[in-house]
Order: C-alpha cells, then structure tokens, then sequence
C-alpha cells in the first residue's frame, strides 16, 4: 500500500495536470469557433469552384492555359499541411502515415519531392528519403495570405517551367468534431483528361461553348491561378479547423481521465486511511487487554 504522502501527492499532480487540460481545452475551442466562421464563409465558394471551373476549362478546350496540360507524371510534388503542435489525438500521425502510403506508390512512377507546412511533418519526413524543397515549420498556424499565395506561385511555376508534372495535396479537412476526413487531392494539372477521371476534384465540361467575353485564353488565364491559390488556402483552413477540433477533444478526453485517476486516487487515500486507523484502533485494544491481563 503507498504511503499516504505519496498518494497526496500524485492527487495534487494529477489535478494540476488536469487544470491546465482544461485550459488547453478553452483555447482550442475559441480558436476552432473562430476558424468555423471562416469555413463557413468560404466553403460555398471553394467547393462550387471545382465544378465551375471544370465547365469553363471543358468549353475552352485543353489548350487553353498551360495549367491544363495532362501530362506523364515523372516528377511530383506533394504539399503536406499538418500542425507544429501536438495533443490533438491521431490528427496528425494518420495524415502522415496515408501520405507515405500515397508516396510509396507514386515513387514508382516519378520521381517525389515535398512542400511542408508544420513542424510535425517536417520532423516525420526529415528521416525518409523524400527531398523537401520548402518548409513552413515557425509559426504554421499564422501563416499569412501572402505566403499562401507565395507557395502557389512557385508550385504553378515548377508546373509551367515542367520541374513538376503533378501537384498534390494531403491535408485534414474538417468534418465533424469526432474526426477529420483525411484528404490527398491533385491540384495541378487544375482538369482531368477525361470526364470524371483523376483524383482532382474538377471534371470537364465539353458541352457547347458559350460567346466568350474577354474571349476564353484570357478568361482561363485570369481565373486558373486564382482558382489553384484558392484551393490551398481552402486546404490549409480546413487543416487549421480540423486540428483545434482535434485538440479540443483530446484534452477534453484527457480532463475526463484525469478525474477518474483523481477518483481511483483518492480512493485508495481513504483505504490507506482507514487501514492505518484500524490498524491504530487494534494496537490499542491489544494493550490494553495486555493491561487489564
């Protein structure tokens, strides 16, 4: 039986503990009410802009714009979006390990190369043999729209330079409180080559063509790039939603186990207690029936 110091004393650490859960708790669940206005906001746009797109391209035709072009996937690049933090539960370690499994089937087609945002895949990818091109790890939870915008330049310039021939993207996407929906979606080329084929979520039109005004390369030109930013920024907001999701139930969890250790603790305190006074009671009678004899 421990000592009842001892058993105070993991009582109180037990309770410290879950205070600052709690605390955790409180701040990922102001943070997640924020980042839900802001998907709210966003989602209509972001997931009508697949299908309009998709038409648009269809009509104009796969010579349009050159982030149309469908070509042989010798040289892919991934975008990774995880947290820099931990104590959100699996969010992230089942993120990478369905990316890895991604990436090994890909690897033997062409060659990979990553883009990573949050210091837990840049931990997790720095001992696999996969060449990371550019990390966000400081701070990947305030990123600004211009690095957002920044990271889609240069992967629609590796595109048009063909330094890649395939973007892809792994993220969380927020789904319900319980639990992400893991997400790996190509982004570039931004259409299919067939109609309903790819793993892009856009799907080619090539229904009759409308009057074009401005006529459709200069439409397409316009409105590619700022659909391929979009989609990044949509990608790196569910990931952000997802996670304090993630967290607020983690340490919600782990309030709840911490008040049944504190329970089981106290518990086997008030054993302890009650073993010493019967023990006391006894060595008392025993002397004095030893007097009384």
């Amino acid at each position: 039986m421990p000592a009842l110091i001892d058993l105070r004393r993991r009582i109180k650490s037990v309770r410290n503990t879950q205070q600052v859960t709690k605390a955790m708790k409180t701040v990922a669940t102001a943070k997640y009410k924020k980042a839900s206005r802001v998907i709210a906001e966003g989602r209509p746009q972001w997931h009508a802009a697949p299908e309009s797109i998709g038409r648009m391209a269809g009509w104009a035709g796969p010579t349009a714009h050159p982030l149309l072009d469908v070509r042989e996937e010798r040289a892919i690049h991934v975008l990774v979006v995880t947290s820099d933090k931990g104590l959100c539960g699996a969010f992230n370690a089942n993120l990478l390990a369905k990316t890895l499994d991604f990436l090994k089937i890909k690897e033997k087609i062409g060659r990979i190369r990553l883009v990573i945002i949050g210091k837990k895949a840049t931990h997790f990818f720095k001992r696999r043999p996969y060449p990371i091109d550019r990390v966000f790890a400081d701070h990947s939870d305030k990123l600004a729209p211009e690095d957002l915008k920044s990271l889609a330049h240069d992967l629609m310039e590796k595109f048009l330079f063909r330094e890649t021939d395939a973007v892809y993207i792994a993220y969380n996407e927020f789904k319900s409180v319980l639990a992400p929906k893991m997400m790996i979606t190509r982004i570039l080329p931004a259409i299919s080559k067939e109609k309903g084929g790819g793993e892009t979520g856009i799907e080619a039109d090539f229904g009759q063509a409308p009057d074009w005004e401005p006529l459709a390369p200069v439409l397409v030109s316009a409105l590619l790039p700022r659909y391929f930013e979009s989609q990044i920024v949509h990608a790196y907001t569910e990931s952000q939603v997802a996670e304090q999701a993630a967290r607020m139930m983690a340490m919600d969890s782990a309030s709840n186990n911490a008040e049944d250790l504190i329970d089981a603790l106290t518990l086997s305190l008030n054993k302890a207690r009650q073993a010493g006074i019967t023990k006391e009671l006894l060595e008392i009678i025993t002397a004095v029936d030893a007097l009384k004899s």
